[in-house]
């Protein structure tokens, strides 16, 4: 037993937490205000549930903001491989909630507040959808997210959920490019030739090869390059480029207009060399308390601007002017994101995990041994 004991702290034990990159943190800012970007000044005056301001003179730039969310999936690969090593499934799996949950519950319980209180007829809530936005798969109990952001979220989780499975029967490391061609192979096949909507929600496959290509990154990042690395990030960057591109029509019909072919490929080249010009000159920023707050305060604010920006963009404008109102708009949400982060989302993932490692410990010593009793 004190063999078995030994084996399992060897198995459980993680590593320190690894030094944050700034660029990174610089770099999730840039997509967050690109998202922005895209939902004040270019969406919100096309769409049915947007606002009444237009900005002909940065709708033609703001169109392209829309692919924040292509590099925010692009930098998650990078920093969930990252965060997997020296971990058990248990405790990624118990991070990335502590992560992602408690700012989420805070910032969709203010824009539910928000709503309820401005009662805009092309923002209905209600208590029955509030209930169903507690789990973040609201569509799965029949009631629409209650801010249109959180579909990104949805894959983030289930991207999560297949790192925590490959944790689980130790696969992430030893099979990891393997895994990873399968993936691209699977997005390859769905995309171009079966077009089912479950194996694109269940394996991402519209997005994967930004996932791929961020994990591929991070490999390559921490153990050198290799051919085999090499081929599998080109693949994965020809494929996103393929997939950005099938959804220029889902753009045309739902906004008359889309990104051309070649603005496509540009902006996909300059999400990707935004990408390795933040790993190959990391050492240059240091990180700090203002880029970890930059950093830290883009997740509320991507929660938290759509809906309430549409709001507030048509409360303010009558006095402030359509420019006057969105920055005055933006300057509060990344103050309030900022408390948010601050005051509410980091004590709270910090009492969570000190709170349940020690059960997340436990789980993965009850599954060590359960493996072990089998092996022998």
């Amino acid at each position: 037993m004190a063999a078995k004991n030994g084996v399992y702290m060897a198995h459980v034990q993680t590593s320190k937490p690894p030094v944050r990159m700034a660029t990174l943190d610089l770099l999730r800012l840039v997509a967050a205000l690109a998202v922005v970007g895209f939902h004040f000044l270019f969406r919100g005056e096309l769409a049915s549930d947007g606002h009444d301001q237009a900005y002909p003179s940065a709708s033609g730039f703001a169109i392209y903001g829309y692919l924040g969310v292509n590099l925010f999936f692009l930098i998650s690969g990078f920093v969930i491989a990252w965060s997997a090593e020296g971990r058990d499934f248990a405790r990624f799996a118990l991070a990335r909630f502590a992560r992602l949950y408690p700012g989420f519950i805070v910032c969709m319980t203010i824009t539910f507040l928000t709503l309820l209180i401005a009662a805009d007829p092309a923002f209905p809530v209600s208590f029955v959808q509030f209930v169903a936005n507690l789990i973040m798969f609201s569509p799965a109990l029949g009631q629409p997210f209650m801010d249109g952001v959180y579909w990104s979220i949805v894959l983030e989780v289930i991207f999560y959920g297949w790192v925590a499975v490959a944790l689980f029967f130790g696969v992430f490391e030893r099979w990891k490019t393997g895994l990873l061609a399968g993936w691209l192979l699977l997005s390859a096949a769905n995309e171009f030739l079966l077009g089912s909507g479950a194996l694109r929600l269940i394996f991402l496959t519209e997005y994967g090869p930004l996932f791929v290509a961020g994990i591929l990154l991070h490999h390559m990042h921490s153990r050198g390059y290799s051919l085999e690395g090499l081929s599998l990030f080109i693949a994965a960057f020809f494929m996103s480029t393929a997939t950005m591109i099938s959804g220029q029509g889902w753009m045309q019909v739902h906004y008359g207009q889309a990104v051309p072919l070649t603005g496509l490929v540009l902006a996909n080249i300059t999400i990707y060399g935004l990408m390795l010009a933040a790993i190959r000159f990391n050492g240059s920023i240091a990180s700090s308390p203002l880029i970890l707050m930059l950093g830290g305060l883009t997740y509320p604010l991507y929660l938290l601007h759509q809906h309430i920006g549409y709001i507030a963009l048509d409360a303010v404008s009558p006095l402030l002017g359509s420019w006057g109102a969105f920055a005055a708009i933006t300057a509060v949400l990344l103050i309030l994101s900022w408390i948010i982060w601050r005051f509410i989302e980091t004590p709270a993932r910090k009492a969570i995990m000190g709170f349940l490692i020690p059960y997340a410990d436990m789980v993965s010593q009850r599954f060590v041994a359960r493996k072990m009793v089998a092996a022998e």
